[in-house]
């Protein structure tokens, strides 16, 4: 019984990437419980803790603890394959590495679902869900991790979604609308990006900064009075000159002036005058 939907991700394994085999998990009661579902035992579920003397012998804890390990190790081989991939598109393409469908065919193919220890009643559905199969391999991860710490768990995790990670890639960039990267880009992100062509140096910030912190405060200080605005800026384009003009506005308040000011932008000119306004107002700032 399969009613299991096609996964988005579709990684080449082959003689470069080759499919890593499972890790041995040694210790015999670890293994019993990264296989043992909560519906085995049929324990309730509504409780904050279990006593000393009779903890809960399913796999919940270690899906947990492998969820977070499994998201540790993604973002920092993200870090490692592409880093100069901002946060945003990171995150998506984590997403797709770490998501139920994509861990639920890596479950599978590990054949985890098969070994589960499940209620007779419910084992072929719940052997059948993408969310428990993606779930033991978490339980998996989990339990490996409490038996070898990151050194037993880190090499395997990165050998298996290193092309997940380059597929998770290709997609995510294909959505932002990004031209395609070269075969060799995709295949080996390490060499293309060890030796990154130059990056466009950061602007320079500019010498006479405009601030418009005073044109927000003024603006709000007038809506919180419910006091009517005006703006009105001089005929033509001030003192300066078609390329480079100056701005001059005066601002009136219900009618009465409460600043002037110029500036090589209308909004420039505006803080000007919002500067004034809020000394008028009382504001020192």
């Amino acid at each position: 019984m399969s009613i299991n939907p096609p996964s988005i991700l579709h990684p080449v394994f082959n003689a470069a990437h080759p499919f890593p085999p499972l890790p041995d998990i040694n210790k015999e009661s670890i293994l019993t419980q990264v296989f043992t579902h909560r519906s085995y035992y049929g324990r309730p579920n509504h409780v904050f803790e279990d006593h000393p003397q009779d903890p809960s012998p399913d796999n919940e804890k270690y899906e947990h603890l492998g969820d977070t390990v499994l998201g540790l190790i993604v973002t920092k081989l993200l870090l490692e394959m592409y880093p100069h991939l901002r946060v945003g598109p990171s995150t998506k393409i984590r997403a797709l590495v770490v998501g139920n469908s994509t861990l639920a065919d890596v479950s599978r193919m590990y054949d985890l679902p098969a070994r589960l220890r499940l209620h007779p009643a419910q084992a072929i559905t719940l052997r059948a869900s993408v969310n428990i199969q993606a779930d033991v391999f978490e339980s998996y991860v989990g339990g490996l991790y409490i038996e070898q710490d990151l050194p037993g768990v880190q090499p395997w995790l990165k050998a298996l979604f290193t092309p997940y990670a380059t597929e998770a890639y290709k997609r995510v960039r294909e959505q932002h609308r990004l031209p395609p990267l070269p075969t060799t880009a995709l295949v080996a992100p390490d060499s293309v990006l060890s030796s990154p062509p130059p990056s466009p140096p950061h602007p320079r910030p500019s010498a006479t900064p405009t601030t418009i912190g005073h044109l927000a405060l003024f603006n709000q200080q007038l809506q919180k009075a419910n006091r009517i605005v005006e703006w009105i800026y001089a005929d033509g384009t001030g003192e300066g000159t078609k390329t480079t003009p100056i701005w001059i506005v005066r601002c009136e308040v219900d009618g009465e002036v409460y600043g002037r000011g110029q500036g090589g932008t209308k909004k420039a000119a505006r803080n000007e005058a919002a500067k004034e306004g809020l000394k008028k107002m009382g504001i020192e700032v």
